[in-house]
């Protein structure tokens, strides 16, 4: 028997034992890249669905916008000097016409002066003056901004009417972006 027994021992056990153990190993290797690739994948659909569900809340935005960015590109179609004196005309028939005189409308001659000089958005400048009291001017400019919010206020200068105290000399000039 003692002539077996070193056959017995190495495969009978240690080879026996060797084999589970790799078997074992390559059991926990195989689960841990499994567990690993499904932590992946795992979070990269966690990222992909946050950015599916990002995507539709961005649509149903713009679908509520959508009304408000068809008005914005026919704003912006409309000539500017034409649509803003068509708003003034607008605004000045509900003023007391002696509160306001439009003394002054015109393009610069200089296009895309101004803040359209450094913006790669194409803009025209308008230059309007006015002679009325602080309050309705005020509110022509207020009015007139909000018709058209395409306008941004460039300059303004005011100085006193030497003829009228009550008066205020008003010149103004805006930075019209356009399409």
């Amino acid at each position: 028997m003692h002539i077996y027994r070193q056959s017995i021992i190495i495969f009978g056990i240690v080879l026996p034992v060797v084999l589970a153990a790799a078997i074992i190993g390559g059991g926990f290797l195989v689960k841990s890249n499994m567990l690993e690739s499904f932590e992946n994948k795992r979070k990269t659909y966690a990222s992909s669905e946050q950015g599916r569900l990002s995507v539709l809340d961005i649509e149903k935005k713009v679908k509520l916008q959508r009304d408000h960015l068809d008005r914005w590109s026919e704003q912006l179609s409309q000539e500017t000097a034409s649509a803003a004196a068509t708003n003034l005309r607008k605004i000045y028939e509900h003023l007391p016409s002696k509160e306001i005189q439009q003394t002054a409308f015109e393009r610069p001659p200089s296009a895309g002066g101004g803040f359209g000089a450094v913006a790669a958005q194409k803009s025209s400048q308008l230059r309007i003056a006015f002679r009325g009291t602080f309050r309705t001017v005020q509110r022509v400019f207020l009015e007139l901004e909000t018709r058209m919010p395409r306008l941004q206020l460039q300059e303004l200068q005011i100085s006193p009417n030497t003829s009228q105290s009550t008066l205020l000399n008003f010149q103004v000039i805006y930075t019209a972006w356009e399409n």
